[in-house]
């Protein structure tokens, strides 16, 4: 080895690609997401990796426009990738199976409910023959005024309807608008026929069906016979007599069904394909016009990148869903020799998840410490007489010494530390431990555990496999996860995150996540794993900070993202601690492969997260600064302490809700 030649460290050893492997990039990135030389996260918009956005490049960018994490970035060519691998994909399967139907693909509003998102879909979705859904009249207004100017786009309009939805989605028809109500309870109908003869038009519509095919996953009673939504099959029939009756049948065109949410087993769709179709022939038998096939939403996104039949993954791809539904719906219909219907599907997660990607800055951690601080041992042994030091501080810095020798066996070692350190708090609060002693007994435990926790698991016993978890550091970071992640606090649900740079690097840490707001719930403990969620994730140390023009910073930025949020996690945030809606860039790459900013949409104020709740700024800020000019009149604060506190006032109150 010449002199200037350094040997090489385990850090040198790291490479991009080694971080692209542990993150499980290429599993849960469907291909729209890599690793650049440079140690950052680039982003794929189009699934070519010769045509990158370097994620990190963005983040400073923002920062260099005054708009700083956390952020939710939406990548427009994703949302086109998709839309785009969508409409081939069944076009592909309608060709190979010989369908004589059409396919659609309506996008629920309710998936993410902004309006950018949906006006880009709109747009993308005209020139692909893709349609809009709404389930509310919120949504069916939004809805229409999305589709003006575009009146051959399908409109589906699911939910639950009183009598002015029904008739304004009666009235929209008569306008020129592509529209069909969908029925789901009997009174809805009832409140059609009366549309219908007060304006003298048979409407076109559809009824959802309640199918007997049980649902899975979280929302599996959703469906079958207690489910919310739709008709039963004698229902169904009785409709059938009724509009018959009524000389309205001819209305009836399209059958829809509810199979539910993130459908991670293929054969729940095949089931319910199955049994829609059935239905669907024998309406025909009956002499309903019918003509469209409506399989609602349900397919999944692979959150873990497993591929596999559990609630954050699924065990097929686009292209079986495909190839399953036209099969079985034609199949179906050549054995009952009734012509193929169109087929629509409301695939919405499918469609968005994967453009929205939230970034957030890490604010500092708590760590468990791997070597006990020597000083502070050293004062509790030496608190008093040597009889008094207690025995379970002696036993848990015998278990430290022990582990160390490589000749004790480290199970029985850490079994040792473990009990010593029950019997040091039960000392503690009997009041017969200091609390010198008792912070140093932590610090020994501390350790011992993560030189436990850092040896291969096939030399720990099963009920120890996941002290890497038990003893993973905490990252405070920069977001709110009931604002922007509201699905990991409620329904448990798996996203992948990582840091966006220092890829280069080895990680020598795992972690888990805690937001900003006063709430223990308020934590990421979930991560994508091989099948299984892990309850911590690999994270870099982070690294001492200089002093800054804004004052002194603790760590150098270290900024992470949470993939895969595109769907329904934005609209469904709450103002938990008032934290309000984040910023949100939508970054397009252009023909010579550079990235720029097409919308920014700001985040929430605190103006206005606190008119939301009604308190009014304007009077908050008139009587502070009241109360400061009597403090300063009585000397209770410096005039400089009153220009600070009243320039929080100013700027905090038109500010961002998060830190800054």
């Amino acid at each position: 080895m010449k002199d200037t030649e350094q040997p090489p460290t385990e850090t040198a050893l790291w490479t991009p690609q080694d971080s692209a492997q542990l993150y499980g990039l290429q599993n849960w990135g469907a291909g729209y997401f890599g690793v650049s030389e440079r140690g950052t996260v680039e982003v794929y918009p189009g699934g070519d990796p010769a045509r990158a956005i370097d994620l990190m490049e963005v983040v400073e960018g923002l920062q260099a426009r005054d708009l700083w994490p956390p952020v939710v970035v939406r990548f427009s060519g994703i949302l086109e990738h998709r839309m785009t691998y969508l409409r081939h994909t069944f076009d592909n399967a309608i060709a190979e199976a010989g369908y004589r139907g059409k396919y659609t693909c309506v996008y629920p509003i309710k998936v993410n409910q902004q309006r950018h998102i949906c006006e880009e879909v709109r747009d993308l979705g005209r020139t692909m023959g893709f349609g809009i859904e709404a389930g509310s009249k919120p949504e069916l207004i939004a809805g229409l005024a999305l589709t003006q100017g575009v009146n051959e786009m399908p409109f589906i309009c699911n939910g639950f309807k009183d009598a002015e939805f029904i008739e304004t989605a009666v009235l929209a028809a008569k306008m020129g608008r592509n529209i069909i109500p969908v029925i789901e309870q009997t009174h809805e109908l009832e409140m059609l026929i009366h549309s219908a003869r007060t304006h003298a038009v048979t409407p076109r519509f559809g009824i959802r069906a309640k199918l007997a095919s049980g649902g899975i996953g979280r929302w599996a009673d959703l469906v079958g016979f207690r489910g919310k939504f739709g008709l039963s099959v004698s229902q169904i029939l009785s409709s059938v007599d009724w509009l018959r009756d009524e000389g309205l049948l001819g209305g009836l065109q399209m059958l829809h069904c509810h199979i539910g949410s993130q459908i991670y087993d293929i054969r729940t769709v095949k089931y319910a394909v199955n049994e829609l179709a059935q239905i669907y022939v024998e309406l025909v038998k009956l002499g309903a016009p019918m003509g469209i096939i409506d399989l609602g939403g349900g397919m999944g996104v692979d959150y873990d990148g497993s591929g596999t039949a559990s609630q954050s993954s699924m065990n097929y791809t686009m292209e079986q869903y495909a190839a399953d539904v036209i099969h079985r719906v034609k199949s179906i219909c050549d054995d009952a020799h009734v012509p193929h219907p169109d087929v629509i599907t409301e695939s919405g997660r499918a469609l968005v998840s994967h453009s929205g990607v939230l970034v957030f800055q890490v604010l500092g951690s708590r760590v468990f410490p791997s070597e006990p601080d020597a000083e502070l041992v050293d004062r509790a042994l030496n608190e008093g007489p040597e009889a008094e030091v207690p025995q379970p501080l002696l036993d848990l810095v015998d278990a430290y010494q022990r582990l160390g020798d490589g000749e004790s066996d480290p199970i029985e070692v850490y079994q040792d530390a473990e009990h010593a350190l029950n019997e040091a708090m039960s000392l503690f609060n009997l009041g017969y431990m200091s609390i010198t002693a008792r912070a140093a007994c932590e610090e020994l435990y501390w350790a011992v555990g993560n030189q436990m926790a850092a040896r291969p698991r096939d030399e720990l016993t099963e009920d120890l496999w996941d002290l890497p978890d038990r003893l993973a550091d905490i990252y405070f970071s920069n977001f709110s996860l009931f604002q922007s992640l509201i699905d990991a606090w409620g329904i448990d649900q798996v996203f992948p995150v990582m840091p966006i740079h220092r890829l280069d690097e080895r990680p020598t840490r795992r972690g888990i996540l805690a937001d900003v707001t006063c709430d223990s719930d308020g934590r990421m403990d979930r991560f994508p794993g091989n099948g299984e969620p892990q309850n911590s994730v690999p994270l870099h140390a982070l690294t001492q900070g200089e002093l800054t023009e804004v004052g002194p910073g603790q760590f150098d930025p270290y900024y992470l993202a949470v993939f895969l949020t595109g769907a329904y996690q934005e609209t469904l945030g709450d103002l938990h601690n008032l934290f309000g809606d984040t910023h949100a860039v939508h970054v397009v790459l252009d023909a010579d492969g550079n990235w720029h900013l097409e919308e920014v949409v700001e985040g929430d104020t605190v103006r206005e997260v606190l008119q939301y709740v009604q308190f009014d700024p304007d009077d908050m800020r008139r009587d502070l600064r009241k109360e400061i000019e009597a403090a300063l009149t009585a000397k209770r604060l410096t005039l400089q302490e009153g220009v600070s506190m009243r320039r929080f006032l100013d700027q905090g109150i038109d500010g961002y809700t998060y830190l800054e």
